[in-house]
């Protein structure tokens, strides 16, 4: 059977892709088999691949809204745009966990010419630049121009000496990094010019899927308990992350929810973050 990707190509329709992106959501084998049962009935040769993804999310949503919430994680990243100025924060929040030092948000003067920098990253005395290449499509990838882009920019600052951290901070590494997927020559370009390529996939064992899963970073658009209005209310109060409305469970009231609603929301959230 062939289904419809969004890019509008027609491709043999993946069930064991689709099976191991449900088992990835920890919903238990029997779930995922019985939500599979019923997507086997429902399906028909030129499907989309969205209805197919909306289908399994109102099935998983039944059994867990956490289930439903870890299977939602990378629409739940894009709708930390449309500019990506939240993907920025979320990264440098990724950073953190890694226990580096972060700035965001920052215009370095280079040998040539200025630049805006999205994130600047410390560890052990090494800095490096972090470039977000945010996408709102979902079949929108990276290319080999925005590699070499960068890696002029990056030239460029590591000329000079900077006041971040310090007041003689030197740049000596970059990081580009892509909500959705880099093409085969933005991969093989970054590599050969020593660049560090983070993506959705990329590089296999260390990307942003699994980054986030082994730290429980889940950003707060993941949660189905919220609606698309309340996330953005709570993204404009600097609550990028679930683990951080933890913490912060007063801002559900500050957002004008009820009692009743921040039950429900907070069950989900400590069940997303694994939390008693």
């Amino acid at each position: 059977m062939k289904v419809v990707k969004k890019s509008g190509d027609l491709v043999v329709f993946d069930r064991r892709k689709l099976e191991q992106s449900l088992l990835n959501s920890g919903a238990s084998r029997s779930i995922v088999q019985d939500v599979l049962q019923k997507i086997d009935k429902e399906i028909y040769e030129g499907i989309s691949t969205k209805k197919i993804y909306k289908m399994a999310f109102r099935l998983l949503r039944k059994d867990s809204h956490s289930h439903a919430a870890r299977y939602n994680l990378k629409e739940a990243i894009q709708l930390l745009g449309p500019a990506g100025f939240y993907f920025e924060k979320y990264i440098a929040r990724l950073f953190s966990k890694e226990n580096y030092e972060t700035k965001t948000n920052l215009t370095l003067q280079g040998k040539c010419v200025s630049h805006e920098i999205d994130v600047l990253i410390k560890k052990n005395d090494s800095i490096a630049m972090v470039e977000c290449k945010f996408h709102m499509g979902k079949e929108a990838s990276t290319d080999v121009k925005v590699p070499m882009y960068i890696l002029s920019r990056y030239n460029d600052l590591k000329e000079r000496r900077h006041s971040v951290f310090t007041d003689k901070d030197s740049i000596s590494g970059c990081w580009i990094v892509t909500n959705n997927r880099f093409t085969s020559d933005a991969i093989a370009f970054g590599v050969c010019s020593g660049l560090n390529l983070l993506s959705w996939d990329f590089p296999k064992d260390s990307n942003l899927r699994t980054m986030n899963e082994g730290h429980n970073l889940y950003p707060i658009t993941c949660l189905t308990t919220l609606t698309l209005a309340e996330k953005d209310k709570l993204l404009v109060l600097d609550v990028i992350l679930v683990k951080e409305l933890l913490s912060n469970k007063n801002r559900l009231e500050e957002i004008g929810l009820s009692s009743q609603r921040i039950i429900s929301i907070v069950k989900e959230a400590s069940e997303l973050c694994r939390y008693s």
